[in-house]
């Protein structure tokens, strides 16, 4: 009988990494999932329930979000969470996987599809992070400051949880209790406004189009046409940068396509992963 699902950490690059393991050996399918910024497994929740009975599933919490640990020694570069992944990966022992990223995990995807491109099968971008630039040297220069971290939790308690699903919903009916707390928990210890304060210092800018020309993985991108936080310009143009991908836009839809399309998005998983299977029958 096959076991629903296995959690746990994980040290990887000095640091412990929570994830959700679905096995399922039957399946010659695994979809490796990574989340956005300020997010975890919990965006994935309505997905996972629908990919877990088919496929085998690994939902990754990248540090500091989520369930994983908070330190301000780990190095919060998209390089390093991409290493991170893959030695979660090769500690799972898995081979040519389907990588799913939702916005900033979109952008560890295809920094992985660049490092490693023999991992992947193919990936699948939903409103990916793309052409962003590294922060502005005043900022990274005042993250030095003692107590930074005290002005990041002051900016995220101004904004608020319910205020960012707002921005990232165009359905703003379906936000509930438990979706303010799910995605509130991670924020009520300080440890992750320190890791976000080094993080503002590790972080580099997107991959450039000269990379992105160089990744030659299948990559199919889902795009809200109501998307404030990466609009469809940036999905239109990272369609032309990627040699071998395809576009296809929700309607009324807006960043957090997760939450607000699991079924379709589930829908068009299934049926790019027939076509690129019969392309390469």
């Amino acid at each position: 009988m096959e076991q629903d699902v296995l959690t746990g950490y994980h040290p990887v690059n000095n640091i412990n990494v929570y994830y959700e393991f679905y096995p399922k050996p039957s399946s010659d399918k695994t979809f490796v999932l990574l989340h956005g910024f300020l997010s975890s497994t919990f965006t994935f929740r309505h997905l996972i329930s629908l990919l877990k009975k088919e496929y085998q599933v690994l939902s990754v919490d990248l540090p500091p979000f989520g369930k994983s640990a908070k330190c301000n020694r780990y190095v919060y570069s998209y390089k390093n969470l991409a290493q991170t992944v893959i030695k979660l990966t090769e500690y799972f022992g898995l081979k040519k996987m389907t990588f799913i990223g939702h916005s900033m995990g979109g952008q560890i995807v295809l920094n992985i599809l660049h490092m490693m491109p023999e991992l992947a099968d193919k990936a699948i971008l939903l409103c990916s992070s793309a052409y962003l630039k590294r922060s502005k040297l005043p900022l990274i220069l005042t993250s030095y400051l003692p107590y930074f971290h005290l002005f990041v939790k002051y900016w995220f308690a101004r904004t608020g949880v319910r205020k960012n699903l707002q921005d990232a919903l165009y359905n703003h009916s379906i936000i509930n209790d438990e979706m303010i707390n799910g995605y509130l928990q991670p924020f009520l210890q300080d440890e992750i406004f320190v890791a976000l304060t080094r993080m503002i210092r590790d972080r580099e800018g997107d991959l450039p189009p000269k990379i992105l020309k160089q990744i030659k993985t299948p990559c199919l991108l889902l795009w809200g046409d109501h998307d404030k936080s990466m609009p469809l310009t940036v999905g239109e143009k990272l369609n032309k940068d990627l040699a071998n991908s395809e576009l296809i836009v929700l309607k009324e839809t807006g960043h957090a396509l997760p939450e607000e399309r699991p079924n379709e998005i589930f829908d068009y998983i299934k049926s790019f992963s027939a076509k690129f299977q019969t392309a390469v029958e």
